[in-house]
């Protein structure tokens, strides 16, 4: 099917554009009204495995905001969820794995088998998904990295450090090793999956990189990234996006990725340094940005696109938007983008 706004597929093909795409992170649901309607009368996994409710949440900001790219509906803890491990979605609290891995025995009963019988539950979603978009816009699957998503398997939670983790990985380095490298394969399968089923774009959200040292992060993230991004990039468009991993630029560059997602902690002069002006880059507008006025959101959002002006951008937010954003605040910082021309 031709996609009628293919202009990041473009720009993740380094073309000159007449403005940068714009999508941004948890752009499906949050903050607006009509999903917290459906996260009312369905719980979260239900919303993730049922292709109606994917389509209808994962197209919401193309029809009502008018991004340039819908982002599938789904969560990175899928992947512990299909290997094996309980996943929780606790109100006030986020993700909660109530039997977190402590011990290679743990790591033992991990079934990459049963992860990819359980993930065919994402295949009718994504072409429900697609049969509604009509081509309107290509639309972007991801994954978490392995590190990340190993934070959370053996924290068993969202945490400010993740030193439970940390220590796992420093006191079992064999059974973190095959950990990782379980993972790792559960992310390419399910990556592979996504894009046989139409996707055009995948991100890597490598979402708790920022908390390691760049040794710790060249041992335990970077090797498995590198991985998923060699198994995926001749098949579809990959970005990688480490947050407030600026150590991981140089490296991930080396990867040469379709582009790399920047934090708001970054700027262009060591983006550029680092990755080379021929780099697509993605972000990095502070998501507390749009808590301000819309004519402060229109004047942060033209900042950003002329900070970046002559390299490839895309205009996302540095992570994920915060769920109480108004919508009309979301909306000048869309149509900003969309009425800009180089």
């Amino acid at each position: 099917m031709t996609i009628q706004n293919d202009l990041l597929l473009r720009k993740l093909a380094r073309e000159q554009t007449s403005r940068p795409p714009i999508w941004f992170m948890r752009q499906a649901g949050r903050y607006l009204p009509d999903y917290q309607v459906l996260k009312a009368k369905y719980d979260f996994f239900t919303r993730v495995q049922t292709p109606e409710l994917v389509a209808e949440i994962t197209n919401m900001p193309v029809y009502q905001i008018g991004v340039d790219a819908a982002i599938l509906f789904s969560d990175i803890l899928v992947i512990p969820q299909g290997l094996g491990m309980e996943v929780q979605m606790v109100p006030g609290k986020g993700p909660v794995l109530p039997n977190p891995i402590a011990s290679a025995a743990d790591v033992d009963k991990l079934s990459l088998e049963a992860c990819a019988e359980f993930l065919t539950y994402a295949t009718p979603c994504i072409q429900a998904t697609l049969d509604d978009l009509n081509g309107r816009v290509p639309l972007i699957g991801f994954c978490g990295s392995p590190w990340t998503l190993l934070c959370y398997m053996v924290e068993g939670s969202g945490s400010k450090n993740f030193a439970k983790a940390k220590a796992f990985c420093l006191n079992h380095p064999e059974a973190s090793a095959k950990l990782l490298d379980v993972v790792t394969e559960a992310c390419i399968a399910f990556l592979k999956q996504q894009v046989a089923a139409g996707v055009s774009v995948v991100q890597v959200f490598d979402s708790w990189g920022g908390i390691l040292s760049p040794d710790h992060y060249a041992k335990w993230s970077l090797p498995y990234i590198t991985r998923i991004n060699a198994a995926l990039k001749e098949e579809v468009f990959t970005i990688l996006y480490a947050k407030d991993g600026w150590f991981a630029l140089k490296d991930f560059a080396a990867l040469n990725p379709s582009a790399i997602g920047l934090t708001w902690t970054m700027n262009r002069e060591v983006a550029e340094a680092q990755c080379g002006s021929d780099m697509v880059f993605q972000g990095k507008l502070d998501p507390s940005i749009l808590h301000s006025s819309p004519a402060e959101v229109k004047r942060e959002t033209l900042a950003l696109i002329k900070e970046f002006e002559g390299l490839h951008h895309i205009v996302n937010l540095g992570h994920g938007i915060h769920p109480n954003i108004p919508v009309d605040h979301v909306r000048a910082f869309v149509d900003t983008v969309k009425s800009y021309s180089f």
